[in-house]
């Protein structure tokens, strides 16, 4: 006897609906298999091993993730700047654009890069599990052009609401940041201003200038 998949999603929703609660959406970004509503976190690994495609468990729903070869360029160079500042601030760790974590019940995040405290790990231990209840004290998204505001509202959301204490979301297009401390609480930074640890990567500082020269190859802009 086939078993039956019992959708999370309300009964009456239509495809409209459900693309409206994900933050408005391209619809070739949710997956059709297994039906909305229906998806775990071991659907999250299955669709990657058949397709090749990552992506974050929103309510049952599996949403591609969006990044360009630029978009994750510019995520590994972040990254390095990160990994230089532990080398002599040893914190934490630094995940990359595959790094899925279980921020909430119900809702697996991929942040472009993220970091974590080790605070966030008994006794220094790494988890085993390949998605791990854990919200990252830094996470980093570089916008890319699927991304929506209102898909991005909603992710600042979740990460504060799950823990997290700063986000940066990168803009290769104008080549500018945002930086939040609280959903409601946010700075522009612009093309020569730079990025701060704040209180979660203390002393770190990274101009955005330098961020793009390394990107593209030119060394850091003085």
């Amino acid at each position: 006897m086939a078993s039956t998949l019992t959708s999370s999603l309300p009964v009456e929703w239509t495809m409209a609906d459900m693309l409206q609660h994900l933050g408005e959406i391209p619809p070739q970004r949710v997956r059709a298999w297994p039906p909305p509503g229906t998806a775990t976190e071991a659907d999250i690994f299955e669709v990657e091993r058949r397709t090749g495609r990552m992506c974050e468990l929103v309510d049952g729903i599996l949403v591609e993730k969006t990044m360009g070869y630029y978009e994750s360029r510019l995520a590994m160079t972040v990254g390095y700047f990160l990994e230089k500042y532990l080398e002599t601030h040893d914190l934490g760790i630094v995940l990359g654009a595959d790094g899925t974590l279980r921020i909430l019940p119900g809702q697996v995040r991929i942040p472009d890069v993220s970091f974590l405290r080790w605070e966030r790990f008994p006794q220094r231990k790494l988890p085993e599990e390949p998605i791990p209840a854990l919200a990252p004290d830094l996470a980093v998204e570089v916008l890319s052009e699927g991304n929506t505001e209102r898909e991005m509202a909603r992710k600042l959301h979740d990460y504060f609401h799950a823990g997290t204490r700063l986000v940066w979301y990168v803009d290769p297009k104008f080549r500018t940041a945002r930086v939040y401390t609280a959903p409601d609480r946010c700075t522009e930074i612009g093309p020569q201003q730079s990025l701060e640890g704040g209180d979660v990567l203390p002393g770190f500082t990274l101009r955005l200038a330098d961020l793009f020269a390394r990107a593209e190859g030119r060394g850091s802009e003085h």
